[in-house]
C-alpha cells in the first residue's frame, strides 16, 4: 500500500463517511454526532481537523472543492481517494476479523491492585460496581428508545456490544467482590498479612522473610518465576 495507515479510529470513521459521499469537516462532525458515533469513537472538532489534514497528507482523501455560504468561513469538501478506499476496506476488515490485544485501564489496575490494602480495593470495586450498573441502565434505556424509533439493529450494534461488555464486567466485579469479602479469593490471606506487617512498621526484608515463612508454596513459586525471568 502506498500510504501508511493511520491508527486513530476517528480516521477510519472519516474514511467511511467519505466513502458514502464527499463532505466537509463540519458535516462529518455533525453526521457522526447525529448517528451517536461519538459514544464509540472519541470526537472533538479540533482533533477532527487534525485527522482530516493527516489523511490528506497520506493521500487517502483529497480536496474536491471549497465553498462559502454567505458570510460563513470557507469550507473545503473532501472526497476519498482510491488508496483511501482500499485502506478503509482493509482496515475495517482487519478490525472486524482479527482480535487484537488491547490494554484496558481496568485490566492494568487489576494487575496492580495488591499495591492497595484489601479493604480499600473492596471499597473501590463497590464504587465501580455502582457506576457500572448505572451505566448499564442508561445504555439499556438508549437501546429501548432506539428500538421504539424502529431503527434496525445495524445502526446501534456497537451500543449492544458495549452493553454486553458492561454486563460481563458487572458479573466479574460482583464475583470478585464476593470472594474478597468472604476471604475465599486465592492469595488474599497473604495480601492482608503483607499490610499487617507494613502497619506494624516492618522493613521490606522482614516482610519478605515473614511471608516466605508463612506462605512457603506461594513464595517458592514467585522466587522460581523471577529466576526464570532473569529477575
Amino acid at each position: 500500500m502506498a500510504a501508511k495507515r493511520p491508527s486513530n479510529p476517528l480516521a477510519l470513521a472519516v474514511l467511511t463517511l467519505l466513502h458514502e459521499r464527499p463532505m466537509h469537516p463540519y458535516e462529518i462532525s455533525t453526521t457522526l454526532k447525529e448517528r451517536r458515533k461519538e459514544e464509540s469513537i472519541k470526537l472533538n472538532y479540533g482533533s477532527l481537523y487534525s485527522v482530516v489534514e493527516s489523511l490528506q497528507k497520506r493521500g487517502l482523501i483529497e480536496a474536491q472543492e471549497t465553498t462559502r455560504e454567505g458570510k460563513r468561513p470557507e469550507r473545503t469538501v473532501y472526497t476519498i481517494t482510491d488508496t483511501g478506499r482500499t485502506t478503509m476496506i482493509e482496515w475495517l476488515g482487519e478490525l472486524l476479523g482479527t482480535p487484537a490485544k488491547e490494554y484496558p485501564q481496568f485490566e492494568a489496575a487489576l494487575s496492580l491492585m495488591p499495591a492497595l490494602p484489601v479493604d480499600n480495593v473492596i471499597r473501590l470495586l463497590e464504587q465501580r460496581l455502582e457506576r457500572l450498573r448505572a451505566e448499564y441502565e442508561y445504555g439499556s434505556g438508549l437501546m429501548r428508545e432506539t428500538a421504539k424509533m424502529g431503527l434496525p439493529r445495524l445502526f446501534a450494534i456497537e451500543h449492544e456490544y458495549e452493553l454486553a461488555l458492561r454486563a460481563a464486567e458487572i458479573e466479574f466485579v460482583q464475583n470478585l467482590l464476593a470472594e474478597l469479602r468472604s476471604g475465599t479469593f486465592d492469595g488474599v490471606d497473604m495480601w492482608r498479612r503483607m499490610y499487617e506487617l507494613r502497619a506494624a512498621g516492618k522493613s521490606h526484608e522482614e516482610i519478605e522473610s515473614t511471608l516466605a515463612d508463612e506462605f512457603k508454596e506461594v513464595h517458592a513459586w514467585l522466587t522460581e518465576t523471577n529466576a526464570d525471568d532473569g529477575g
